[in-house]
Formats: structure tokens, C-alpha cells, sequence
């Protein structure tokens, strides 16, 4: 993993009104890596298109996203607006990535993951798998998305006798978001991070999408294809697309 010296270049820059660090993949391990061992809780979001369109609308994500510790470049039409609107960011850094790589380095890091969200049994198959996949990295619970108001409370005493290093979200944007925010102060963790459908990939229940649609930059397409409920979210891509368009001027640090 790459050393930092300087956190200078990873400031965030504004990609219509939202702030998003100029972090590399391994910048961004670096740096969850110094939020584990500072003692200090940490919001880490991974921001894409249907994010930046939502927090125009949404006050309270947009505070959450202005409030995050670190904000990572998660899709193909953040970085296309990014290369529009301010070019600092130059490299994409996807939720699915990411904890994967977080799970890979666990075992060499000494961190601890759990994975809280999506359907029943995903969360642990992903947690098998990730397990199998890298030997000795500790992944030490998993829980389901699909819990009562009234489970709350059971639930985050699971998280806290583990106390992991690491929180993994996946309840989709923004409800992950605001579930962290409302909540991480009355949890055992260090980061929190909002990963939407990863658990599915992970867990080998959605395939990622095949290279060709990758190296297209369709990877959201072969998503739709695979789950037509995502279609909603796939609707604000208009809406984004005018966004970049008509934004006046260039993104600011």
C-alpha cells in the first residue's frame, strides 16, 4: 500500500456543490487506515451520480456529505464530471472496491470489519466469502438490512460486542447515509462506511458487470439489466447529465 506524506492533494474539491476528495484507491486505504487508529469516529462516504442529484434536494444528506470524513469518487458519471467541472480528481474509488480491498488488508492491518444491511443472509455470505477469500481477516459479524424500529437497539448491542473497526453499511442512498449519521455516536466502531448494493456483489448473488461492459463504462446498465428495481435510481442520470451541463463555471476547492 502506498505511503502518504502529505495530505495536501487529497483535499476536497466542490463536483456540483458536493465535496469529493482527490484520493487514489490506495490514498483512501492510507487514509481509513489513520481514521482506525485515531481513537476519533469517521463518516466515509462514496459519492456518485444519483448522490449529487439527491443532495440538491436533500439538505440534511447534503450536511451529511459536507460533514464526511473522507468522499470518495464512486461511479463513471462522477468522474465524467469531474473531468469537466475540476480535473484534480483523476481517479474513481467504487464502494465495491473498496471494502473489498479493506478486507483484503485486514489481515495485514489488524482491522476488524462487520457488514450491517441488504436482504437476510446477505451480509453473512458476503462476510463467508471475503473470509475465504483473504485468510485472516476479521470480519466479526454480520447483520440484515430488514430490521424493525423495534430491533434497533438489538441490534447495535450486536455491533458493540464485537466493536469493530469498521461499520459497512449497505441500505441504499441516502438511508445509509442518515442511518450513520444518526446513529454512529451510539456505536463501538471507528469508520462508518455507506456501501449500497455491495454486499450483493460480494457475496457472489449479483455479478459484477463483464469486462466489455466495464471498459465501456456501462457497468450501471449491466446493474439495471441485472435488477430492474434499480431503474429509479438510474432515472436521475437525465437529470445529472443537465446538471453538469448547465453548472456555471468550474469546481472549487
Amino acid at each position: 500500500m502506498t505511503v502518504i506524506t502529505s495530505d495536501a492533494h487529497m483535499q476536497p474539491v466542490k463536483v456540483l456543490d458536493i465535496p469529493v476528495n482527490c484520493a487514489s484507491m490506495d490514498e483512501a486505504l492510507v487514509k481509513i487506515g489513520a481514521f482506525v487508529s485515531s481513537g476519533e469516529q469517521h463518516q466515509v462516504i462514496t459519492a456518485d451520480s444519483s448522490m449529487a442529484v439527491m443532495s440538491r434536494d436533500d439538505i440534511e444528506l447534503r450536511n451529511i456529505i459536507e460533514q464526511a470524513s473522507l468522499v470518495t469518487p464512486d461511479s463513471v458519471g462522477i468522474m465524467w464530471a469531474a473531468h469537466r467541472l475540476n480535473p484534480a480528481i483523476t481517479a474513481r474509488v467504487s464502494g465495491v472496491e473498496l471494502v473489498e480491498e479493506l478486507c483484503k488488508h485486514s489481515s495485514q492491518q489488524g482491522y476488524s470489519l462487520f457488514f450491517l444491511g441488504a436482504a437476510p443472509g446477505i451480509a453473512q455470505l458476503a462476510c463467508e466469502k471475503m473470509a475465504q477469500r483473504y485468510p485472516g481477516a476479521k470480519m466479526v459479524g454480520a447483520h440484515h438490512g430488514y430490521f424493525n424500529v423495534s430491533d434497533l437497539q438489538s441490534v447495535i448491542d450486536q455491533i458493540n460486542v464485537v466493536k469493530p473497526d469498521i461499520l459497512c453499511v449497505a441500505m441504499g442512498i441516502p438511508r445509509q447515509e442518515k442511518w450513520i449519521a444518526a446513529h454512529m455516536h451510539n456505536i463501538r466502531a471507528a469508520v462508518f462506511i455507506g456501501v449500497g448494493g455491495t454486499f450483493d456483489v460480494l457475496s457472489g448473488t449479483v455479478k459484477r458487470a463483464p469486462k466489455l461492459f466495464q471498459r465501456m463504462k456501462l457497468e450501471w446498465l449491466w446493474r439495471v439489466l441485472a435488477n430492474p428495481k434499480k431503474i429509479g435510481k438510474v432515472m436521475l442520470l437525465p437529470r445529472f447529465v443537465w446538471m453538469v451541463i448547465t453548472s456555471k463555471g468550474r469546481g472549487t476547492r
